[in-house]
């Protein structure tokens, strides 16, 4: 059975033996070794005192197999971001790892971009991804890497690669920061964020090009969110032309300035 095993694995990650749980769930040790080897199966009651104790919760410890999880979600789940407790589903992340064991950065490109739309839950598919490591990211995170297209989000040049943290609970998406979002209707997009989450189940997604108009996207449409960490680019980002012209014109008040003071000057001597 699942709870078992979960149990099991939750105990051991917290380094603690059967005594000390039992001690601290107020239970004979042979109880907590019976739900552990699933020889005794726990009342509602003691479903509480488990989800309490390990702060996760009851449909999490029931229903989803910890042990299949990659670390960077069995991490978030400690840390209490348990998304049946927030109010989303939870799901294993198709992901791989290394001959060290280490989590891989999976690389999306532009001619991958399709199949992943639908293979991004088949561990087959994500497989078969290149991957790739960036050093200076936590090993307590999950990652992706998304090529973007055309010309929305410029500065950022077409054709870049941007990484993205996979985030479990999309409560936490935030106002104003940038997202690689994976949705039902329009594949794979890198927007700004607007998070209307709370008020109408929507998102606002705003591109950082302003000659594209922001639109609204529902939840139920979402199926992976990824919040932006860096980019790479084989390309220097145009020059912000909006700022040359503002440069030049505050220059050319200087001068002007300067010029009246010397004919003020002039016409005090």
């Amino acid at each position: 059975m699942i709870f078992n095993s979960n149990i099991k694995v939750l105990r051991k990650r917290r380094g603690r033996t059967q005594d000390e749980v039992a001690f601290t769930l107020e239970m004979k040790r042979p109880t907590l070794s019976g739900y552990e080897n699933g020889v005794a199966q726990p009342n509602m009651d003691m479903l509480i005192k488990f989800s309490e104790y390990y702060g996760v919760a009851i449909d999490t410890l029931i229903k989803v197999d910890l042990s299949a999880l990659p670390e960077s979600q069995l991490s978030q789940l400690e840390r209490g971001y348990d998304t049946f407790i927030k109010g989303s589903n939870l799901r294993v992340l198709a992901t791989t790892v290394g001959e060290d064991n280490e989590e891989n950065i999976e690389l999306v490109s532009e001619k991958a971009k399709a199949g992943y739309a639908t293979g991004f839950a088949d561990p087959e598919y994500i497989r078969v991804l290149p991957t790739f490591r960036l050093p200076f990211l936590s090993k307590q995170k999950k990652y992706r890497g998304f090529q973007i297209s055309g010309d929305s989000m410029l500065p950022i040049p077409d054709g870049s690669y941007v990484t993205g943290e996979f985030i479990q609970d999309w409560s936490t998406i935030r106002n104003h920061h940038a997202y690689i979002l994976l949705t039902r209707e329009e594949g794979i997009v890198f927007k700004v964020v607007e998070n209307k989450v709370d008020k109408d189940g929507k998102l606002r997604l705003h591109s950082l090009n302003p000659i594209y108009d922001p639109f609204d996207i529902h939840v139920n449409d979402l199926r992976e969110v990824w919040k932006f960490v860096n980019y790479m680019s084989s390309e220097v980002p145009e020059p912000n032309k909006e700022k040359d012209a503002l440069a030049d014109e505050v220059e050319k008040l200087k001068k002007e300035v300067r010029a009246i003071q010397m004919t003020l000057n002039f016409r005090e001597q």
